[in-house]
């Protein structure tokens, strides 16, 4: 049996220092990481800015409002106002045409960051999401081909009367005792359809219908007041709130400078952004 001597019993072993620094490096990488992880996503403002640009979301056929001209360029009341907002937000604008029946779907899932193509606030659509101030003021305006035998809108009970998808005019032609509710895309089809005598009527904006009265594309008319009014407003993601307050003080700024007075008299010949 070996038996250790007094100076093997006094000779040092390992130091435990260079293991007590792994332990505290690993100990520091965990808290590092814990902290990344742990750190709030970016809200809606710092992800635009850092974006460097914002995405509103219109239809594309809804004239004078959003609409491609006869160069296939978007153009229109929204898109001059999403131009304004993004310019005052310090980013540019970058609108995003789609489908209206699936709109608000797109914007949940972050497909782009808000809706400025004429929306209007309903509280079954705030359920979903958040809306900002309105930035202009309309109503719902049944039309009719020209000549059309119907001397009220109570005359169109029981007939077919023509909607975009995805509008609120639909409950208006439930409402009227429509026959038949009749579901298109946009609003160049309505009118369409309505001019070559497939529906008979056409529940729109009422400024949509006048610009198509005006236009001379369409062979149709007003048939009395506006059914009832609306506000027009941005919508944005539930949670946006940064986002939305910001672009809510942009359009503040734009009411009190006259800047969306000026862009609704260059559109719509009229200042539709006061109540």
């Amino acid at each position: 049996m070996n038996i250790p001597t007094q100076a093997a019993l006094l000779r040092p072993g390992p130091s435990p220092l260079p293991r007590l620094f792994s332990l505290i490096s690993l100990l520091a990488l965990l808290v590092l990481a814990l902290t990344a992880c742990s750190s709030p996503p970016p809200t809606g403002l710092e992800r635009v800015k850092k974006a460097g640009k914002i995405s509103f979301a219109m239809s594309g056929g809804y004239p004078p409002f959003n609409f491609y001209d006869t160069t296939n360029t978007l153009t229109g009341f929204d898109v001059d106002v999403a131009a304004e907002v993004a310019k005052r937000l310090g980013v540019t604008s970058a609108p995003v045409t789609t489908d209206w029946s699936g709109i608000i779907e797109g914007l949940r899932s972050g497909a782009y960051d808000g809706i400025l193509g004429s929306m209007a606030v309903t509280a079954e659509r705030g359920k979903v999401v958040d809306f900002s101030t309105p930035y202009y003021y309309s109503g719902a305006q049944l039309m009719v081909r020209k000549g059309a035998p119907f001397a009220t809108p109570a005359g169109l009970a029981g007939k077919t009367i023509g909607v975009v998808t995805g509008t609120t005019f639909a409950d208006d032609a439930k409402a009227l005792g429509a026959g038949e509710v009749r579901l298109y895309k946009d609003d160049n089809q309505t009118l369409m359809e309505l001019s070559t005598g497939v529906v008979d009527g056409v529940i729109t904006d009422r400024v949509v219908g006048v610009t198509a009265m005006q236009g001379g594309k369409f062979d149709v008319v007003a048939l009395g007041s506006p059914l009832r009014s609306e506000d027009i407003a941005v919508a944005f993601r539930k949670g946006d709130d940064t986002l939305r307050a910001e672009v809510d003080r942009i359009l503040a700024a734009m009411h009190a400078d006259g800047t969306l007075t000026k862009l609704s008299e260059k559109w719509l010949h009229s200042d539709i952004t006061k109540r």
